[in-house]
């Protein structure tokens, strides 16, 4: 039975069909991603250090660039679990601070600091790019339900070795004070804990549900070639 008609029945929007499994993604899509890691990558590290790596936007962008060089659903449905709402947030904390000079909730300061040039501070506009990329690439590939238990999974370690590796300042992940009242919830455990409380079940998890109502699953959860 084609695909289209699969989709048809099972009553997911229109926006939702699914290509033949044999279809990955343009060469120039998965040259462009594999070319952006090439840049991004060493211009983030010389100008923010390795430790910079440990944000889970960043780490988004390098297994969502490997997502799409290697048609993976379940990398590409993960990070798109990670990044949609993330991203929203920072453009709209970002947008405040440009046109009202103040920020909602912080987050973007480093993206106003003339400290840093200016040519590296505008490659984390990618923030704009990756929810449509991600939703674009859903589309194509249909969203893996294991997504929202897999970037689960990568956050909980890396939350946990943000703490030990960044600095207060730096505060990668909100591992020291959070970003709505700026205070630390306890000791240690305690913040990191409330920290995963939150990424999981009131950022992934309703990422999770919307996705599942707006894309089928990706077929059997394997890679497109």
């Amino acid at each position: 039975m084609p695909v289209s008609s699969v989709t048809m029945r099972s009553g997911y929007p229109k926006m939702a069909s699914l290509p033949p499994h044999s279809s990955g993604f343009p060469k120039w899509i998965r040259w462009s991603a594999l070319g952006w890691l090439l840049i991004w990558t060493p211009a983030y590290w010389h100008t923010w250090g390795a430790a910079n790596f440990l944000h889970l936007c960043d780490i988004a962008v390098v297994l969502t660039c490997l997502g799409l060089w290697s048609a993976n659903a379940l990398l590409l449905s993960s990070q798109a679990v990670s990044s949609l709402l993330i991203d929203t947030v920072w453009i709209l904390d970002a947008t405040a601070r440009f046109f009202a000079g103040r920020h909602l909730i912080g987050g973007t300061q480093y993206l106003f600091d003339a400290t840093f040039p200016l040519w590296v501070r505008m490659l984390s506009l990618f923030h704009v790019v990756m929810p449509f990329l991600l939703l674009g690439a859903l589309r194509r590939v249909g969203y893996d339900r294991r997504g929202w238990i897999v970037q689960s999974a990568i956050a909980i370690p890396v939350v946990v070795f943000a703490r030990w590796a960044a600095t207060p300042k730096m505060n990668i992940n909100f591992v020291y004070t959070d970003p709505f009242f700026h205070r630390t919830w306890g000791p240690a455990p305690l913040h990191i804990i409330a920290v995963l409380v939150f990424l999981i079940f009131v950022v992934y998890l309703p990422t999770h549900l919307l996705l599942c109502r707006l894309f089928p699953p990706a077929q059997d959860g394997e890679t497109l070639a």
